[in-house]
């Protein structure tokens, strides 16, 4: 979802060539290829392959390739997005290989380093050239950090440009009639992150908070892999399978996840991204997590953070149901075009090397 908008974007200038790369980080096909296809994305030039396993071995892996991929093409700028392991190995490598990075979505912070996602975006910060913040506050983070005022570029939040492109489109799918929720009448429920569901006590607690909301209200719950698999660990697969207004599913699409979410009466995650998208489309969020790196979506949007603890989550869920739910606004910048801002910085880097031909 940040990728798509900026390769559309630098389409647009014929005179650059765009090589994807796929590490493989996320390869189960109902949580890669289904956005390919969804997003248009062209089919990656490089398939690294490297799949699952621990985080430090994970990362390496991808080092290791990403170095022999990087070495052999020799690319004038390295762009990585978001904050996932994926997304340092390629800062790192570049940095070593002494190639220009852009960071999307740079700046952002939970101050949490008990989040992987929190120390990837600190490293990849800290090495990357190009700096393309979303917001305000990622700017005065990297300005505290001691980044150059010259490498940092608000550009806006990119994601937002795809949701803004697929809404319509989104909006004709019948995933509201597959699982069986009228619109405005339901919520939508996502936990993956493993502070939530690696904890058998605290995945146990949620379950409970989610089996108490699904009696006021159907529960639309795509599962991701890793939380199926800890519910069935843990033993309460057949818990929760037994919840009569907890709708399980396998994991959605873009387009069907991004229905799902428009048409919702709130959204209960751990999801950095539902953060961002939930306050553009106006749906109250509550965020299962002690605390954000997108403030903004708090400050301005209409995100709640509510942490794991039951009773915050019913209180917040309660007042969502009596119509105090918040309506938020949308942050500066949120506008459809921050991929196209993104493009022009990336163009002026391109166009200010001593070797570049128009």
């Amino acid at each position: 979802m940040k990728i798509a908008p900026i390769m559309s974007a630098l389409r647009r200038h014929s005179n650059v060539e765009q090589l994807l790369v796929h590490t493989g980080q996320h390869y189960d096909p109902k949580m890669s290829e289904v956005f390919f296809d969804d997003l248009g994305l062209p089919s990656p030039d490089v398939k690294l392959g490297i799949g699952s396993g621990l985080q430090g071995a994970q990362t390496g892996r991808m080092m290791i390739e990403l170095e022999r991929v990087l070495a052999e093409l020799r690319p004038d700028c390295v762009v990585v997005v978001g904050d996932v392991n994926s997304t340092m190995a390629g800062a790192l490598v570049a940095a070593k290989l002494r190639m220009p990075c852009a960071h999307v979505e740079a700046g952002l912070r939970s101050f949490d380093r008990s989040m992987p996602e929190e120390i990837n975006r600190i490293v990849t910060d800290r090495v990357a050239d190009i700096l393309l913040t979303p917001s305000a506050d990622a700017d005065e983070n990297l300005l505290a950090e001691g980044a150059p005022v010259t490498s940092i570029h608000r550009v806006g939040n990119v994601m937002i440009d795809t949701l803004l492109t697929h809404l319509d489109l989104a909006k004709q799918r019948p995933i509201l009639d597959s699982v069986g929720v009228a619109p405005g009448a339901y919520a939508v429920a996502t936990m993956h992150r493993r502070s939530n569901v690696d904890d058998p006590a605290v995945l146990e607690s949620l379950l409970g908070t989610l089996e108490w909301i699904q009696e006021r209200i159907p529960v639309v719950m795509p599962l991701h892999p890793r939380t199926r698999k800890r519910l069935e660990d843990f033993s309460l697969s057949e818990r929760a399978d037994a919840l009569p207004n907890l709708r399980l599913s396998e994991p959605l699409g873009y387009l069907d996840f991004l229905a799902l979410t428009a048409s919702s009466k709130f959204v209960i995650t751990d999801s950095g991204g539902l953060q961002e998208e939930t306050t553009v489309l106006r749906i109250p969020c509550l965020t299962l997590r002690p605390r954000t790196e997108r403030p903004v979506t708090v400050s301005v949007g209409t995100n709640t953070v509510v942490g794991s603890d039951p009773q915050m989550i019913r209180d917040a869920v309660g007042e969502v149901l009596a119509g105090r739910g918040k309506a938020g606004a949308i942050p500066d910048l949120w506008d459809g075009r921050a991929s196209q801002r993104a493009a022009e910085v990336l163009i002026g880097h391109l166009t200010r090397r001593p070797d570049y031909e128009s």
